[in-house]
This record gives C-alpha cells, sequence and structure tokens, in this order.
C-alpha cells in the first residue's frame, strides 16, 4: 500500500532539518547533494555519502542551498552567521539571517564553515607521527621518533606548533636524546601577506651543542591555502642563544628563509609535505645552516595515515661541515 501525496509530503515536512542535506549546483547542469564541511581558499569541501569528501572549484559552482547554520566570511576580519543558505542566479547565493535576506557573489566569500562555540571561524588542523626502527645484529640499535605538526588559524591570526622528540641507543649506549620545539604566530595583514613571529627551542643530552634558543619575526606571503593544499614562505631576523654542556655560551644574530608547502593528490590520499628553514648567521665562524624535511603520508582512513619522511641538518662553518641525513617511516593520526 503507498501513502496518499499528501501524507507523504506532511512526512516530509516533520522531518528533522539535520537530515535535510546541502545541495550544490554546478555550471554545467550536476547537482551534488551532501553536508558542506568548509569553503575556504576558492574550493568549497562537500562530504558525501557515496563518495567521500569531494572538493569544488567556487568557479563552477552555480549556486547551492543549506539548511544548516554558517559562518560567512567576506573577508578575513568580519563575519556573519546565517541561518540559512537559499540558491540565487548563477554565481550567487541568499543568506538568510532573520532579517532582510542578502544576495552575495560567491566569488565574494573567502570563507564558509559551521560555527563553533567559541572561537567561530576556528579551523584547527595536525598531524601525530611515530616511527621506530629496532635492529638485533652485531650492534644492537633502537631508534624512535615523534614528531608533532599543528595548525589553528581564527580571523586575521594563525598558530603553528611543532614539537619533536628523537631517542637513539646503540648497544645500550645512548646515541641521540633531543627534544625540539617551534612556535610561530603569524598576523595576516592581507590574504597573503602576513608578520611572523617565532620561538624555537632545542635541548640536546648528548651533544655538545646542548640547547639552543632562537626568537625571529619578519615578513610573510601566503602562496595559497585551500583544501587541495598550502604554501607560504617567510624571511626573518632572528637572535640565537647557544649553550653548550661545559657551560660556555655563545649568542649572534642570523637571517633566515623558511618555507612550509603541503599538497593533497588523489582525492586527498596522498600528502606530499616539506618544511624548512635556511639561514646565515651574522658572524664569520658559520657560514649558513640548512634544517629541513620532506616526506610522503598515505591515508588508511579518515585519521590514520603511513608516513616516510626525510630529514637534512647541515651545519657549514669553518671548524668543519655537519651533514645529518635521516630517512623514517612510520605510522601517524590527523585531524
Amino acid at each position: 500500500m503507498t501513502l496518499p501525496r499528501s501524507l507523504l509530503c506532511l512526512t516530509l515536512a516533520l522531518s528533522p532539518t539535520s537530515l535535510l542535506a546541502d545541495t550544490v549546483w554546478l555550471k554545467n547542469g550536476d547537482k551534488l547533494t551532501g553536508s558542506i564541511l568548509l569553503f575556504d581558499g576558492g574550493k568549497l569541501l562537500l562530504k558525501t555519502d557515496y563518495a567521500g569528501s569531494v572538493t569544488l572549484d567556487v568557479k563552477k559552482i552555480a549556486t547551492l542551498e543549506s539548511a544548516q547554520e554558517l559562518l560567512i566570511k567576506q573577508d578575513d576580519f568580519i563575519g556573519e552567521r546565517a541561518k540559512s543558505i537559499r540558491p540565487a542566479g548563477e554565481g550567487q547565493v541568499e543568506l538568510v539571517n532573520g532579517t532582510a535576506p542578502k544576495v552575495v557573489e560567491l566569488t565574494s566569500i573567502s570563507q564558509m564553515l559551521p560555527p563553533k562555540p567559541l572561537v567561530q571561524d576556528l579551523t584547527w588542523t595536525g598531524n601525530l607521527d611515530f616511527s621506530a626502527d629496532y635492529k638485533r645484529a652485531e650492534n644492537d640499535v633502537e631508534d624512535y621518533d615523534i614528531d608533532l605538526d599543528t595548525k589553528a588559524r581564527h580571523g586575521a591570526w594563525r598558530h603553528s606548533i611543532a614539537a619533536e622528540y628523537d631517542h637513539e641507543t646503540k648497544d645500550g649506549e645512548r646515541k641521540t636524546d633531543r627534544v625540539e620545539l617551534d612556535y610561530d604566530l603569524d598576523r595576516f595583514l592581507t590574504q597573503q601577506f602576513f608578520w611572523q613571529g617565532q620561538l624555537k627551542y632545542s635541548h640536546d643530552r648528548v651533544e655538545d651543542l646542548e640547547t639552543q634558543r632562537t626568537v625571529g619575526t619578519g615578513p610573510g606571503y601566503q602562496f595559497w591555502d585551500d583544501a587541495l593544499g598550502a604554501f607560504s614562505m617567510a624571511g626573518l631576523f632572528n637572535r640565537n642563544d647557544y649553550v653548550f654542556a661545559d657551560g660556555s655560551s655563545e649568542h649572534f644574530n642570523s637571517a633566515a628563509m623558511e618555507w612550509d608547502y603541503r599538497r593533497y593528490l588523489l582525492g586527498k590520499n596522498f600528502e606530499l609535505y616539506s618544511q624548512g628553514e635556511v639561514g646565515v648567521p651574522f658572524i664569520e665562524e658559520i657560514d649558513y645552516i640548512i634544517d629541513t624535511e620532506a616526506g610522503v603520508r598515505y591515508k588508511l582512513n579518515s585519521w590514520a595515515a603511513l608516513s616516510l619522511k626525510a630529514e637534512w641538518d647541515k651545519v657549514a662553518s669553518e671548524h668543519g661541515d655537519t651533514n645529518e641525513r635521516r630517512y623514517l617511516i612510520g605510522l601517524g593520526v590527523g585531524w
């Protein structure tokens, strides 16, 4: 027995709004349904039941509709909460916010996402990787590395935190025992230009150079930052403090160029990344310093990934060069 049409319409009308999917109409006539996760950098991330998360270019979108409440930002500083979004003309949407509805161009929207309870426009991403190497042979080697990299963005501010712990023993003797911490605070002046402040700390319980502290600041440029990846560079003027195991210390200034590159491929199943810094100290004893890493992550599911990473640390000085390369494979989580 089939339901009368009037009863069917009443049933749909009484269904919770949370069951209503967001709808995106493309300029080529296609229609996609799902749930809007994020609109940022000219890209719309739509979660679907049939194809997972789909990334759409705003230039390909005719209009869209959503029954969920969304935070809409048309610049990096001011946002408004829309109770819902209705379709409008091609390349436009209508924002419904309890007062007079407003029609805006899709290309004028810099960010759109479900609001958060405290910092409404907060976006938080990160990775935590663990790798280990155990060797039982003529020489017994145990080596493990824990690496954290996370970023949080709200409004014109971006916080970046990186931490790494590396421990290695050979035949029971400690060869490496190092902790590294890095905190960057970026203040965006425009969509691309930002000013960065940086704090770095490193403590090594094995090497003669026991503690390194760096405070730096300088301008940066964000080439792109969207659902498919990000690339930024910054030029910094640094103050460096070195403390050696014998109690002596050295203090000097330096200039540095740092970069952060990430690119997602094959439906975001693969991630290529590279980050690092090239520095030139203002002292005669050291020519230049390179501290960089590059790697690839393969997603096993929505939160776990395999990682392969290569690190390169080099110091060129008049007392001799240090040139260290490491290759790590491990398992991590992402969010």
